[in-house]
């Protein structure tokens, strides 16, 4: 049904108006969540030896955490398997003992390299929030083999994308395996962390993943419709003696790379050494500095490839360390679902060529500020320089960011920022619309005590030359979650000439609603242990176009999840698109769908998820039915096998086919991905992964040698080979041999 606009409008702004209200006054009405847990962290004078042995005297008189709950497969029961946690420090370090009971010495432990995934190695992840914000902390996991990984949470943990662990730092972890339990014994300079000076108490919490039985416990109870990683529910760490400032070392991170390579398309190839590096910097307690001087980005990280049937461009994680620590105050500003954000730091050194291809852009030296001022206060700012490419029509470009967030309530936040991506020099190639691009902006985030309610509110507006009015991009989304009903509700206005040059904007001249619904069941007997049924309802219309519906999504899903760690999910959805230009899916340079049609379709979709626990794993993916006026059949497999801990080995294949109706091109895409880990040791990894995909013509081959020769300290031998498939040949070449070095000062 077509409203007039005026409806339309009003309808918009009276749901907007609502939630603002409930952004701006729900957490006034929401009680902090009781902190019953706590535990004390006793002042010692005597040195510890690191060595997974709780056999220290100062261990018997510590105290530990008392029981913890059960999270998987219940979560109204203590664990079966206990965990018990303590805590000593001196004026330098924290150390912490961790005794973990289980049923045999049979441990499941997939991998002996370092930022390991939780879901399928036993593991012990303490997090702490040292400035009590419920907003931010660092998460530290061992495994019984003694292999750590660091985590940076953000957003209050409770999305999975603000469990970030890319970021590294130093610390030690050493455990012992025992046929009935493990323990470990860890080691966290203070220097590591940042922390108010004089601090007496952190926020913190203790869980574990027991894959042996399928159990995962927490020392505070964490209901199953929230994420372990969700900072609602944390208890106390007292100190026995406050703590003194932070003072972080300077590092200094210099790297050299020689790399020899060959493009046959281009029929050039090039031998490099090129030198750089990074600077680390700590400014009062809280805030941290980071310098780069003609940093390396080169591939000695591989990203996934994938096929891509819709209209738009998928956003992809940032991998590089230099963006990683405080990330959250510079990208999670704009929308909660990526359909516009103002910064998005993977646009950093990359460009468009004369033909309108991605290429790499030189960044010559950059400037990072970013962390707390004080337990209310944080602050970032960026500046990044990029070189000028003649060759390639492409200037110099300042790429500069401000971003100031206020905690507001107990976990919320309200955050301002200002984003500037201007052309250096005087150009022909140089379109004038183009010198700049300036974006001004605030969000709200909402996050309730209890966890139940989270939100987002934000106004964000574009400068660019000649076009200062209207480029408006806004938000109004709000999360209700208890144990039994989950309900979300959003609305999204994007302005057909809003530009962010620096960030992340799939689409724009559009108008958003969004409503989701789902009612979780928990069965007291039976193969499962929780299952859920949602409606999901999301319509899009176009303001340009006196707000006239352009796409829908209806779906109807049920998932659930077994007590052996299997899931299995189904849905049934209704879409509709209608094009505004023309569209070929087969992305073949056939005659694409017309413009100024509607197409409504209906599909099927099912999924179904082993348990990853086993040494033989497999996952398998099945979508049938329409596609705009043809036909889709995609599935998807992929089945892996570890010989743990030494190795992994995974195999996937994806295959998507469409057929439509003549003159239209029909396509058949297939996907294959296998991968092979190995871990020699602690410290040294191969890692090799074959992708071909017939949608890029490309058969690709990575494969890293990586030897940590010390804490964050690097060499890499690292080989890249890629192929045209539909006339078989070789397109480019390289290899790497990289070294990095962290040293303290």
């Amino acid at each position: 049904m077509n409203l007039p606009i005026s409806s339309r409008a009003r309808t918009f702004f009276i749901h907007l108006t609502l939630i603002l209200i409930g952004l701006l006054c729900g957490p006034a009405s929401l009680q902090a969540q009781e902190r019953e847990k706590n535990m004390m962290a006793r002042y010692i004078s005597d040195p510890i030896t690191l060595d997974g042995e709780l056999n220290e005297s100062v261990w018997q008189s510590a105290e530990q955490t008392d029981s913890f709950w059960q999270y998987f497969p219940l979560d109204s029961i203590q664990a079966e398997y206990q965990t018990y946690v303590q805590m000593v420090y001196d004026d330098q370090t924290l150390y912490v003992g961790i005794r973990a009971e289980a049923p045999n010495g049979d441990y499941v432990v997939s991998t002996l390299r370092r930022d390991f995934g939780g879901t399928t190695n036993d593991n012990v992840t303490l997090m702490f929030d040292t400035f009590s914000d419920g907003a931010n902390a660092f998460a530290f996991g061992v495994t019984p083999y003694g292999v750590r990984r660091e985590v940076l949470v953000s957003g209050g943990g409770i999305a999975r994308e603000g469990f970030n662990p890319t970021w590294d730092i130093k610390w030690q972890a050493e455990a012992t395996r025992y046929d009935d339990h493990y323990t470990v014994e860890i080691a966290i300079p203070f220097s590591s962390l940042k922390f108010r000076e004089g601090a007496d108490t952190w926020r913190f919490r203790a869980y574990r993943w027991n894959l042996q039985t399928n159990e995962q416990s927490s020392w505070v109870r964490v209901p199953q419709n929230q994420l372990l990683s969700n900072l609602a529910f944390m208890g106390e760490l007292k100190f026995e003696r406050p703590l003194g400032s932070s003072r972080r070392p300077v590092g200094f991170i210099p790297y050299i790379n020689g790399l020899s390579q060959r493009d046959f398309e281009g029929e050039g190839s090039a031998n490099d050494f090129v030198f750089g590096g990074d600077a680390k910097l700590q400014i009062g307690n809280g805030l941290n500095l980071d310098l780069t001087f003609n940093p390396d980005f080169s591939n000695v990280e591989v990203d996934d490839i994938f096929t891509n049937l819709t209209r738009f461009e998928l956003r992809l994680p940032e991998r590089r360390q230099f963006f990683i620590d405080n990330n959250d105050l510079f990208d999670n500003f704009g929308n909660s679902f990526n359909e516009a954000r103002p910064f998005f730091s993977r646009r950093i050194g990359l460009a468009r060529d004369t033909s309108g291809n991605l290429i790499q852009n030189q960044i010559l030296a950059g400037a990072r500020l970013s962390g707390k001022l004080n337990d209310d206060w944080r602050i970032g700012v960026l500046n990044i320089q990029t070189a000028e490419d003649q060759s390639n029509e492409i200037p110099s470009n300042n790429n500069m960011m401000l971003a100031v967030q206020r905690k507001v309530f107990s976990r919320s936040n309200v955050g301002v920022f200002f984003v500037n991506r201007e052309a250096f020099g005087e150009h022909e190639y140089l379109d004038s619309a183009n010198r700049f691009n300036r974006i001004i902006g605030a969000d709200y985030n909402l996050a309730s005590a209890d966890g139940v309610w989270s939100g987002k509110f934000y106004g964000h507006k574009s400068f660019q030359p000649g076009d200062n009015q209207g480029n408006f991009s806004g938000q109004a989304t709000v999360t209700y979650n208890t144990r039994d009903w989950t309900y979300i509700h959003d609305w999204v206005y994007i302005d057909q000439d809003f530009r962010a040059d620096l960030g992340f904007v799939p689409r724009t001249d559009i108008l958003k609603s969004g409503n989701g619904l789902t009612r979780t069941f928990y069965p007291k007997k039976g193969p499962i242990s929780y299952h859920g049924t949602r409606l999901l309802s999301i319509i899009y219309w176009r303001p340009s176009d006196g707000y006239q519906k352009t796409d829908h999504i209806f779906r109807l899903s049920w998932d659930a999840n077994f007590r052996n760690r299997t899931v299995l999910r189904t849905s049934v959805s209704n879409n509709q698109i209608f094009l505004y230009a023309p569209f070929d899916p087969s992305r073949s340079g056939g005659v694409p769908l017309p413009e100024n049609q509607r197409y409504t379709f209906n599909q099927v979709n099912a999924s179904y998820t082993s348990n990853n626990t086993k040494l033989l794993t497999y996952t398998g993916e099945v979508t049938v039915g329409e596609f705009f006026n043809g036909q889709q059949y995609s599935a998807s497999g992929l089945v892996g096998y570890r010989f743990q801990p030494w190795a992994q080995l995974s195999l996937g294949v994806n295959y998507d086919g469409i057929q439509l109706p003549e003159p239209h091109s029909s396509a058949d895409f297939w996907l294959i991905t296998s991968r092979i880990n190995i871990t020699f040791s602690k410290s040294l990894f191969w890692s090799t992964i074959l992708q071909y995909s017939n949608q890029r013509d490309n058969l690709g081959i990575n494969s890293r040698l990586q030897w940590r020769y010390a804490p964050l300290s690097d060499l890499y031998i690292v080989y890249n080979d890629n192929y045209r498939t539909s006339l078989f040949g070789p397109r480019f070449r390289s290899i790497n041999l990289k070294l990095t070095y962290w040293l303290n000062i």
